[in-house]
């Protein structure tokens, strides 16, 4: 898929996220993003991708960019001021020092990306040593997975149709290729694939009990992974301690003259 093709598969997503589903599966995101992002600290945290969903609104870095690949739209620049910059760039070549970002969040990016493994790449040299990523992408084993099948011999697709969707167990491959080591998962949006909001309100009961049941069978993931380095070891705070006072003893002179004279 070359970088026209991929420029096209996003703008797809861009109209897709707009349908009933796609505000459900933003929805879901939102929630479990604002859970991940609240407690992960630093200095430097970047959203790659998708500015219809604000990934970092619950964290409390104070450097934060939203990184796309084009400027924004007249449509996106109407949303809430959200305090990010802007960044203008290719994903596969992040304008960011090495080990300079504490946090990268890819919502839905590998999958409509040229070059998926190279993106991965970039982000794991940007991240510091026990840096967080945040992955989210549609799973092909699922109810919408199998619709999106069936489409390609159909001709009629659910999702929009260039994007490779990545099942999980391959994303963990790939993580740890890189020494990404996955640290939470989570699966969401088990209702089937339904076009209006009418039919997917119907099936909201599906969410508590695909969570219960089938809880890997979700249309959408996200995985968080942590950036580790070999050979390296976090070393908490050199606390003050006190030398450690012997206690008295007695002298071995004293202790024989004692043994003589009982």
């Amino acid at each position: 898929m070359d970088s026209a093709t991929s420029e096209k598969s996003i703008i797809a997503l861009d109209g897709w996220l707009q349908t009933p589903a796609g505000v459900y599966v933003r929805a879901w995101e939102q929630a479990r993003l604002d859970e991940l992002t609240a407690d992960i600290f630093g200095y430097n945290a970047v959203q790659i991708g998708m500015p219809q969903l604000d990934a970092l609104a619950a964290n409390r870095m104070p450097n934060q960019w939203l990184a796309d690949t084009r400027m924004a739209t007249p449509a996106q620049a109407v949303l809430p001021a959200d305090g990010r910059a802007r960044v203008v760039l290719n994903f596969d070549e992040l304008p960011f020092a090495s080990q300079s970002l504490d946090l990268v969040v890819l919502p839905h990016v590998l999958e409509f990306a040229a070059e998926p493994h190279q993106v991965l790449r970039e982000v794991e040299r940007v991240l510091i040593p026990e840096g967080r990523l945040i992955i989210c992408g549609f799973n092909p084993a699922s109810l919408w997975g199998l619709r999106q099948a069936a489409g390609r011999l159909t001709g009629s697709h659910y999702l929009p149709r260039a994007g490779e969707f990545i099942s999980m167990p391959r994303m963990k491959d790939w993580l740890k290729l890189l020494n990404l080591g996955v640290s939470q998962s989570h699966f969401g949006c088990y209702a089937p694939a339904c076009r209006t909001e009418k039919w997917l309100h119907r099936y909201a009961f599906m969410d508590q009990a695909g969570a219960r049941w089938w809880p890997y069978l979700g249309a959408v993931y996200i995985v968080q992974a942590i950036k580790r380095v070999k050979g390296m070891r976090l070393i908490g705070p050199a606390w003050t301690k006190q030398p450690a006072t012997a206690a008295a003893g007695v002298p071995v002179t004293n202790k024989r003259r004692e043994h003589q004279d009982g």
